[in-house]
């Protein structure tokens, strides 16, 4: 790493989390790690975030605050990364936090492995999710063995730098960290998974994920579609559940292609999927989703 600027930049875009930023930036200056940066990117927030971002900044040099007018996660995140001077890049949201040591855990390993261009720790949702102590050198690989289309969060992930020379999040997109994620590998030549460290990711009843509709959910099956990554049975089978989702949610034509799916090896639930997309093809697939939760819902409602 280089002696002179930092060797990680972490960068928090902030947005009306008052209630949460104190805990996210206290787990963040608490990791230790030498050579760190840390960027809040207030993105318009009208609550008491700005201020709240520059008294952080007074306390700790190695803070630095920018204030913008509001343009959403990927403008903040891009604002970030447009002054970030780390030798490597990771993300916080600002309702999350970072259990204690995890950076500094992380940079020795990187340290010690120079080769490596993205570095993917575990994170803790529902349960704890971890990814083996690996090493990738066909990114593709890492894709499909590790299933990293279904977690292509940015923020349990450290990046070179160097991976974003050329890449931005898209602005006015959900799930972005999907149109995101296959660019970044397109230009990293090892990747790697570890057991170290731990991103607590918070459950946000209001955030895009939990409320994401039919027209959210389309962008995130457009941005599969359209990666370029490798498919296998079972990544067919995760956008096939998308797919079926906007189907019920829109009633747009449909988008997956057909496939003939294996169903071999895959779990009892996704088997059984498997088998009817095989055997009615996938718009009657859709088609018969829609129409039992049709049914399930009026059940429901006059219970």
């Amino acid at each position: 790493m280089n002696m002179g600027k930092p060797a990680l930049t972490v960068i928090i875009p902030v947005y009306r989390v008052e209630d949460t930023l104190d805990r996210c930036i206290q787990s963040v200056v608490g990791q230790a790690a030498e050579g760190m940066e840390i960027i809040l990117v207030d993105d318009g927030s009208d609550d008491s975030c700005p201020q709240r971002c520059d008294e952080w900044a007074r306390q700790d040099e190695r803070i630095l605050v920018v204030h913008q007018p509001n343009g959403g996660l990927s403008k903040a995140r891009n604002a970030g990364l447009d002054i970030a001077r780390g030798d490597y890049i990771t993300f916080v949201d600002s309702d999350d936090y970072i259990e204690a040591g995890t950076y500094p855990a992380l940079l020795r390993l990187l340290q010690q492995h120079p080769d490596y261009d993205l570095l993917e720790f575990p994170y803790e949702k529902d349960r704890v999710y971890t990814f083996g102590e690996q090493t990738y050198e066909d990114v593709g690989d890492y894709w499909l063995r590790c299933q990293a289309y279904s977690h292509t969060f940015a923020c349990n992930k450290i990046y070179r730098r160097a991976l974003f020379d050329e890449v931005r999040f898209p602005k006015g997109m959900l799930f972005e960290d999907a149109y995101t994620l296959p660019l970044l590998l397109k230009a990293a030549k090892r990747v790697a998974t570890t057991e170290t460290g731990r991103y607590h990711y918070t459950i946000n009843p209001k955030g895009i994920t939990a409320t994401a509709d039919g027209n959210g959910l389309a962008m995130l099956l457009n941005a599969h579609l359209g990666n370029g990554m490798p498919m296998d049975d079972r990544y067919y089978m995760h956008l096939l559940n998308i797919q079926m989702d906007v189907y019920e949610l829109t009633d747009a034509p449909i988008k997956l292609s057909a496939r003939r799916v294996s169903t071999q090896g895959l779990p009892l639930k996704m088997k059984a999927k498997a088998i009817l997309n095989n055997t009615i093809g996938i718009r009657r697939l859709c088609r018969l989703n829609k129409a039992l939760h049709k049914i399930r819902n009026r059940l429901s409602a006059s219970s």
